[in-house]
């Protein structure tokens, strides 16, 4: 047989034979004179042996396994770390459907937030917040939002958003505020203003030791993209409310 005809016999393609030659699965057969392969029936039974044990989902290098394999003992082994395989890809497949099919019917309902594919957390702070008017800092508050659902360990994400839920009602007023420093300095009145009226709306929970500027990393790639008066806001609303949880605490051990 000639390679077109042992390919058609198989059901496989002459270039699929070909790769098992140059893969080394399938051993160069014999040549004619003109330089033609020449297959027999042996070369046909491994090539189906080959077809069977890819359909089954083996990659080459556990063909080759296979077929290198002691009276079969090798096949046995290797379907069983398939099975195993394709349990875990089921599993994975499930969790994925079932996170898919709440954002499906959000985006069915036309309430897929702008950002796309958020979790459920995200969506819910978002839906809080609600349509605001053109505001720079708003949307600039959705994209590290929108990081942060990504890069944020699940438990984390899940504390961070149910804890902005708080502010989420007083998000209009605050993002006013501080879109009005755009173009101010650090020193201008209006930055204490600013502070203080996110920090009357930020949980205690929200109270962090923020890292200095020019220290790398994600805090620092948020105040980078804020103007000056901006960053100088949300840094000391941050620091006024870690004051304010350290008194509480402090007033608590009191009491004790």
């Amino acid at each position: 047989m000639r390679i077109g005809e042992i390919a058609a016999l198989v059901g496989v393609t002459p270039r699929a034979v070909r790769h098992y030659h140059q893969s080394g699965l399938l051993p160069e057969p014999g040549r004619r004179a003109n330089g033609y392969r020449e297959y027999g029936v042996r070369d046909a039974v491994l090539l189906a042996r080959i077809r069977r044990l890819t359909e089954l989902g083996l990659g080459l290098d556990e063909v080759r396994d296979v077929l290198a394999g002691d009276e079969g003992r090798g096949l046995v082994e290797v379907l069983e770390e398939l099975a195993d395989d394709l349990a875990r890809q089921e599993t994975v497949i499930r969790e994925r459907r079932e996170r898919l099919a709440p954002l499906l019917a959000e985006a069915r309902a036309g309430r897929l937030p702008a950002e796309g594919p958020v979790s459920p957390e995200l969506a819910a702070l978002l839906a809080g917040v609600g349509e605001l008017p053109s505001s720079p800092m708003a949307a600039k508050d959705r994209e590290i939002l929108a990081l942060l659902d990504v890069v944020a360990p699940e438990a984390e994400r899940a504390r961070l958003m149910e804890l902005m839920h708080g502010a989420a009602g007083s998000a209009r007023e605050l993002y006013g505020l501080l879109d009005a420093l755009a173009e101010a300095t650090p020193d201008d009145p209006r930055v204490a203003e600013a502070a203080r009226a996110l920090a009357a709306v930020l949980p205690d929970g929200m109270a962090v030791d923020l890292p200095e500027e020019g220290s790398g990393g994600l805090a620092d790639a948020f105040f980078g993209d804020l103007a000056p008066a901006q960053s100088a806001a949300v840094r000391r609303a941050v620091g006024l409310v870690l004051e304010r949880r350290n008194e509480g605490t402090a007033r608590d051990e009191e009491g004790d």
